[in-house]
């Protein structure tokens, strides 16, 4: 018996990294229940994600006027229910989804949310009686959240966009890609205690700057992050900052050409993931067992700080907990081993 749901709103609005980790089930999902079309419900900046991906609408979400505060709710409700959709699928899960899926399941509609894990969350990050082993990926929950509503989606074999073309604008920055490996570096992070410290990326970026067949791109924002990138980037040709250079389109082209991203436990992990680009990433307060390993990327992928130096690793789910004597924990990711990896992925 075929599916009556054949218009779902997906809701996830939240960070960079977490809506980038919805792209991957969300283009599988398409291609294999193509006859069903997703209306994703997301701040106006995530949209470029999900160009060019077919069945896939964006629906804008205003959260500063038009969409604030709880009338502001009740107007999103109204706006998305002409749209005529039939489910609700809530990848975000915290009380402004939660309003809006319940309304729609007051309405008749059938709505399914992301179980995020929580305990098992907090057994991974505590320091008692620690339960140190890998919990269910988001990406993995947001699978189950679609079986809920009746669809599986298969990730084992997964489709990514091809490399794109890139514009003048972009070759402005960058230049043609000869036979030079173009490696990205998002060295930044939300929180201090995930980023690998600047006089080792530094060294990095000097190390793998050294050979002229690499070609280093580094990846930021706002204007502190862009001045640190200027000082990583000084007196080396092959070493490009582009951030603030490029608009979001732009990076995410630049992104899908490149043979490989390092990058701290972030948002430009899991962008450059769903575009099938090659990650390796550095992991301080945080840990790839929390859920949050970059997708389809093998393990071996994620460097972790010094459990054994540092027990009681990982203290935190998204690295917003300080630990007293933890400040130092990723100086124990040699920098040899990150070049090591870069140069052999």
């Amino acid at each position: 018996m075929s599916n009556p749901i054949q218009h779902i709103a997906v809701i996830r609005m939240s960070a960079m990294g977490d809506v980038a980790m919805t792209v991957p089930v969300i283009r599988a999902f398409v291609s294999q229940n193509p006859d069903v079309k997703i209306t994703v419900v997301s701040r106006p900046f995530f949209k470029p994600f999900f160009d060019g991906i077919e069945n896939v609408n964006f629906f804008a979400v205003d959260v500063k006027e038009r969409h604030k505060g709880l009338k502001g709710l009740l107007k999103l409700y109204s706006d998305l229910k002409q749209l005529n959709i039939d489910a609700v699928a809530d990848l975000h899960n915290v009380l402004r989804s939660q309003i809006i899926r319940t309304l729609f399941a007051l309405s008749g509609k059938k709505v399914a949310f992301t179980d995020k894990g929580r305990a098992e969350k907090r057994a991974l990050t505590r320091a008692e009686n620690k339960v140190f082993k890998p919990i269910k990926t988001m990406v993995e929950r947001h699978v189950e959240t679609f079986k809920k509503l009746g669809f599986n989606v298969d990730l084992s074999n997964p489709k990514f966009p091809q490399k794109a073309n890139l514009s003048n604008e972009i070759l402005k920055v960058s230049g043609e890609k000869a036979t030079q490996k173009w490696i990205g570096i998002a060295p930044f992070a939300q929180y201090d205690s995930k980023v690998y410290p600047q006089d080792l990326i530094q060294q990095v970026i000097d190390e793998l700057a050294s050979d002229a067949n690499n070609k280093i791109f580094l990846f930021g924002g706002g204007n502190k992050e862009i001045e640190i990138l200027n000082s990583l980037a000084n007196g080396k040709v092959n070493v490009i900052n582009v951030a603030g250079k490029l608009k979001l389109p732009q990076e995410l082209d630049l992104i899908s050409s490149l043979d490989v991203m390092l990058s701290m436990d972030s948002g430009n992990s899991h962008i450059a993931a769903m575009l099938g680009t090659k990650v390796i990433t550095l992991w301080g307060a945080t840990h790839p067992f929390a859920g949050f390993a970059p997708f389809n990327q093998p393990l071996e992928n994620c460097l972790v700080s010094d459990r054994e130096k540092f027990p009681l690793l990982p203290t935190s789910v998204y690295g917003n907990k300080k630990v007293e004597g933890y400040e130092e924990a990723m100086r124990t990711i040699p920098v040899e081993k990150v070049i090591e990896k870069v140069l052999s992925t």
